[in-house]
């Protein structure tokens, strides 16, 4: 079995499924008391959620990059960053690390195609739903058209995951107003919503919508669980 790293603590919240879900994981296809072999580098969010706001990705990039080498020194094969906000900082995280990364993104990719879905909206944080660097990596390699909400309804959402979300809580009608603005996305021709950061699932399931969800928290752990166990080839980044 490979050495899975995980690069988390964006938030600890959903570091903490990360965790649970790859250990179920290897349990389920091993049997026994087998596990899930991981090294876990877990940061602490506040300094980096400033320096976001600040628009200071070079420094976040360095702390991230750090923590991935941390990772390969430790033991880990290969690793997941376990937020889809900072794959932004892919490519410069990898040039610290001679070992590959697992992206969020192909994890979906590949499950979204497979299904023969080829419309989805996206749900993220403000950086994830309107710049590239997700967006893109769906077209290019996926050939997947991407929905995002109107712009008051991505600030809603960004607010409710930084403000709530990450921090452990859900108050008022966050979740009235998530589904809602995922009924906007399917109306306007969605065949599934992306949860494109990785605690949203903890305020929307399934069983809330009529619309197909896509969780990239469980989609991604399920394909490293796969990669660990070498039951598949696995597409990854490498430097």
């Amino acid at each position: 079995m490979k050495t899975i790293g995980l690069l988390g603590g964006m938030s600890w919240e959903s570091t903490l499924q990360y965790y649970r879900l790859l250990n179920q994981g290897v349990q389920k296809a091993l049997g026994g008391l087998h596990s899930a072999r991981i090294v876990l580098h877990s940061v602490d969010f506040g300094p980096i959620e400033t320096l976001m706001r600040n628009d200071e990705w070079d420094a976040i990039g360095d702390i991230l990059g750090d923590a991935a080498a941390g990772l390969e020194k430790a033991g880990a094969d290969f690793f997941l960053l376990c937020t889809n906000t900072m794959h932004v900082l892919a490519a410069d995280i990898l040039t610290r690390v001679d070992i590959p990364m697992l992206h969020i993104a192909d994890a979906t990719g590949d499950v979204l195609q497979r299904e023969g879905v080829n419309t989805a909206g996206l749900l993220g944080t403000a950086f994830t739903m309107e710049q590239e660097f997700y967006r893109q990596r769906l077209a290019e390699r996926y050939g997947m058209d991407v929905i995002v909400p109107q712009q008051g309804d991505r600030e809603i959402i960004n607010r409710v995951i930084f403000d709530e979300l990450c921090c452990g809580r859900m108050v008022g009608n966050s979740k009235q107003e998530y589904i809602r603005i995922m009924k906007w996305l399917a109306d306007q021709g969605a065949e599934a919503v992306i949860l494109g950061c990785t605690e949203i699932g903890l305020l929307v399931q399934q069983e809330d919508i009529k619309v197909r969800l896509f969780d990239t928290t469980p989609l991604h752990a399920a394909r490293a669980v796969e990669m660990a166990l070498e039951q598949v080839d696995c597409r990854s980044d490498t430097k």
